[in-house]
């Protein structure tokens, strides 16, 4: 029931909340006129909310968190379909952003708290392959919508209406999230997934609101950055770009399912048979894939390198996702929920980058291309420094 309530919340809030605007912007294309560069700009707006919500998440009592934000995506997700016009649409995704962060902070200490106490840790992918679910389920559903000729603001509404149906199933679940994240922070997992003591790796902080940085904990934040650079450019034009070959939604539409699918397939594939190998060494090897499948369509420009760009991004996004979590966790240890945030910030930071620079090199020739190499090369570099930092 923790890992189902987690994945439901996650399947709000990253599903919805934070990438319906993927699958739906072929549409605003089509019936609302939205150019490449202000999508970009929208797509900022949601990961600039993201970064702002990660700020504060750790001030937010994790009850109010958890329930506020999921029916606060609800709310802002239907708004879209109301409202009309650029500035309107911008805040809307900016407010989406920050109740998205909330979500995932608070159910990512809440899950893997109350999983660990359980002696369940196993579960984690379980949780963490909501954000999967809830990509592939927005997918789908708007690939029905635009079957059914329905336009932009209609997809909307459909999008908000599914959003509350889903947090009221999951409201009560969330009733003493305060005391279980609290909880949470006794033990931490091995490397092995077991129970274990919080790693001596993390320092007790003196004050619960001073947080100690040290190299590690700075390398481990930036390698998390990285990743908000180097998957959100796909995440958030992968179907614009999948039209741009092929105008049949029922084939273009499906690089955001198989994006959706393949995340689910592989955070639960991870947590079950991966769970013993090293965070450090399963993050950089899925940053290696991930840089692959983001170079790709800059090399191959094709329906088919986008088909497998997703699968390759999509398939690796949320294993980085549990992997950088779950080592913030043994890193931290009864700074968890601080430290989590706070990386999470820095990865908010990066997304925001990501369209921004799309947004400016649209006008040039190659321009988009150029700003998937560059995304790839910053995965890769990453990627060596986490492994070189395995123990």
């Amino acid at each position: 029931m923790v890992a189902a309530a987690g994945a439901t919340a996650l399947a709000v809030a990253m599903g919805i909340g934070r990438f319906a605007f993927t699958p739906i912007l072929p549409m605003m294309q089509a019936d609302a006129g939205l150019t490449l560069a202000a999508a970009g700009w929208l797509a900022a707006a949601n990961y600039l909310g993201y970064l702002v919500g990660a700020l504060c998440a750790a001030r937010v009592p994790p009850a109010w968190a958890l329930r506020g934000g999921l029916l606060l995506i609800a709310l802002v997700t239907a708004g879209m379909g109301w409202a009309d016009g650029f500035a309107a649409w911008f805040v809307l995704r900016l407010v989406a952003g920050i109740a998205s962060a909330w979500v995932l902070v608070h159910v990512s200490a809440w899950a893997l708290g109350r999983l660990l106490l359980l002696q369940r840790p196993q579960a984690n992918g379980g949780v963490f392959a909501g954000v999967g679910i809830g990509i592939a389920g927005a997918g789908l559903l708007c690939m029905g919508l635009m079957h059914a000729q329905v336009d932009s603001a209609r997809a909307w509404e459909w999008f908000g209406l599914v959003s509350l149906l889903l947090t009221a199933a999951v409201w009560f679940a969330f009733g003493d999230a305060g005391q279980a994240t609290a909880s949470g922070t006794r033990a931490e997992p091995s490397a092995s997934g077991a129970l274990a003591e919080p790693s001596s790796r993390g320092t007790p902080a003196v004050h619960p609101q001073r947080m100690r940085w040290d190299a590690d904990r700075w390398r481990l934040a930036l390698c998390y950055g990285a990743f908000g650079i180097g998957y959100i450019i796909p995440a958030t034009f992968l179907p614009a770009m999948a039209k741009h070959y092929i105008t049949d939604p029922a084939v273009f539409g499906w690089a955001w399912p198989v994006f959706g699918a393949a995340a689910a397939l592989s955070t639960w594939a991870a947590s079950r048979w991966l769970h013993a190998v090293n965070n450090r060494r399963l993050w950089a090897a899925a940053y290696l894939l991930m840089a692959l499948g983001v170079a790709l369509p800059a090399v191959w420009p094709a329906l088919t390198a986008i088909l497998i760009a997703a699968l390759l991004v999509g398939g690796t996004f949320m294993v980085v996702t549990m992997a950088g979590l779950r080592e913030a966790r043994a890193v931290a240890g009864e700074q968890a929920t601080g430290f989590i945030a706070a990386i999470t910030a820095v990865f908010a930071a990066g997304q925001v980058i990501g369209p921004l620079i799309v947004s400016a090199l649209a006008r040039f020739q190659g321009g988009f291309a150029l700003a998937l190499r560059a995304a790839a090369a910053l995965l890769a570099v990453a990627a060596v420094a986490l492994w070189r930092s395995a123990r």
